[in-house]
This record gives structure tokens, C-alpha cells and sequence, in this order.
């Protein structure tokens, strides 16, 4: 998505609101910021409150009204950002823009089904904005590449889930044919549950094997649950590896830390100040 822009003139009410929202250099943007993240966290909070039974029928009527009153204030925020930004339609769809969007849809979900107002958590999200706030944008960069280690390694990754899944629906037959419905194995599917249960080295015990045939399979899945743990990690950890490495050269940033990676960089792409030879 390309970078917004304001949708007013400079001057006017819609780009000054643009700047107070969506600008975090300057005194406003930073304290709006701020407050935002604040009321992200106490909304959340009152959700939280109002899943414990005992303070639900305390004060239910007082949480519901701050949960609306949070909504509303969420909702017109929503709208202002839209109406601020030049391409409403690219902000809606970008990544921030539907954690936006559905940081307020729960509350009016609940209207139309009971319940749905617990979803509200889903706002936590929105605090990703801390980046922004306290400078920490070289943590920004530390996460790229990480999302481009789990890119270069999601063909291997999948290659190991399939070869998962086929371990658990063959387990999943034996257990059922080994063990049957005495054991708790009443089906193949239920097998399968038991299968992935036990190579994730969860061990819920609800259904366990009684034959010695099912207690020997039982244990080779248990063994072989231990080293197939281990082979996402290694994967993930090989990519993360490459990339940090390969990100290495550059300038780095003394304010914030950023490390730029384009020697033709002069400033740092997240606070703008100068980069320089001795940085790096």
C-alpha cells in the first residue's frame, strides 16, 4: 500500500485533522496517540470485567454503558481517518484499517447476537501503534525479517504439515483398529484426535490405550512427537538466520537503531535523522 497522504489542503480542518491522527512527530499527534492507546486498553478492559460473573452482576449495566461509550468513540475515530486520508478505499483495506474496522463491529455484532461483544478484544491489536509513540521503529524492521524468514520457509513448512497429517491419519486408522470403541477410539476422526494430541506432547488423557499394541504405537507416536517439534523451529531459525545476515551491511541509524541496508541512504527511513559511515 502506498504511503497515505492528507485528503485537505494544508490549512484546512480535514488535513489538520490527518496530521493530528495520523502524524506522530508532532506535539498533538504524539498526545493523541497516547490517548488512544490508552482507551484502547481500558475498553478492553471492560470486557474483560464484564466476563467475571461476579463483577458482571455488580456492575453489568455501568460496563455495557462504557462499552458503547468506547464503541461510539472507536467508531468516530474510524470515520475521521477515512475522511482525513486522500484514498479512503486503500486505508479501509490496508492491514491497520481492518484491525479499525473491526475493533468496532462486536459491539453492534452483540445487538444481533448476545455475546459477540467478547470479540471487542480483538482491539489489543490496535496498541501496535506503541511503535510509533515511544520510537521504537527499529523494532519494525527487526520484524520484517522475521515475516521474511516464515516467507522463505513456508513451501518447507508445508511440506512438514502435510507429512504431519499423514502420520495422524494413519495413527489415527491404527488406534482405531487396535484399540475400537472400548478404548474410547469410536471413530477414525477420534483417532486422529487422540494422534495429534499426543504427537503435540499435549496429553489431555481423555482417551488413552489399554492394549499392549496401542500402549507400543502409543509411545513411538510420543518419541516421534519430540523430534517433530523441533523441525519448524529449525526451519524458521535457518530463514531468520539468512536474512539477519543478509540485512547486515549498511548504515545504522544512532537514534533509533535502524540498520539501512541501502548504502545510498543519506537519512534514517523512520525518525529522518542524518545516517553516517561511522553509524554503521
Amino acid at each position: 500500500m502506498a504511503p497515505l497522504r492528507s485528503g485537505g489542503l494544508p490549512g484546512t480542518l480535514r488535513n489538520r485533522t490527518y496530521e493530528i491522527i495520523f502524524e506522530h512527530d508532532t506535539r498533538a499527534g504524539k498526545i493523541f496517540d497516547v490517548l488512544l492507546i490508552g482507551a484502547i486498553l481500558a475498553s478492553v478492559a471492560v470486557v474483560m470485567a464484564e466476563s467475571v460473573a461476579p463483577v458482571r452482576s455488580a456492575y453489568g449495566p455501568q460496563l455495557r454503558i462504557l462499552e458503547w461509550a468506547f464503541t461510539l468513540l472507536f467508531t468516530a475515530e474510524y470515520a475521521a481517518r477515512l475522511w482525513s486520508v486522500d484514498r479512503a478505499g486503500a486505508y479501509a483495506r490496508s492491514f491497520l484499517g481492518l484491525i479499525d474496522l473491526f475493533a468496532v463491529i462486536p459491539t453492534y455484532l452483540s445487538l444481533i447476537a448476545p455475546g459477540g461483544q467478547v470479540l471487542v478484544v480483538i482491539r489489543v491489536l490496535r496498541v501496535v501503534r506503541v511503535f510509533r509513540v515511544l520510537k521504537l521503529a527499529h523494532y519494525v524492521g527487526e520484524a520484517r525479517i522475521l515475516a521474511a524468514a516464515l516467507r522463505a520457509s513456508r513451501y518447507k513448512i508445508t511440506v512438514f504439515l502435510i507429512s504431519v497429517v499423514s502420520i495422524v491419519v494413519v495413527v489415527g486408522a491404527l488406534m482405531y483398529l487396535v484399540e475400537g470403541p472400548e478404548s474410547g477410539f469410536t471413530s477414525i476422526p477420534r483417532g486422529m484426535y487422540w494422534s495429534i494430541v499426543t504427537l503435540t506432547t499435549v496429553g489431555y488423557g481423555d482417551i488413552a490405550p489399554r492394549t499392549p499394541a496401542g500402549q507400543i504405537l502409543a509411545a513411538l507416536v510420543m518419541i516421534m512427537g519430540y523430534g517433530i517439534i523441533a523441525v519448524p523451529t529449525g526451519i524458521v531459525t535457518v530463514e531468520l538466520g539468512r536474512h539477519a545476515g543478509a540485512s547486515s551491511p549498511g548504515l545504522r541509524c544512532a537514534a533509533c537503531g535502524h540498520r539501512e541496508s541501502d548504502a545510498r541512504s543519506s537519512y534514517c527511513r523512520y525518525c529522518g535523522r542524518p545516517l553516517s559511515p561511522e553509524a554503521a
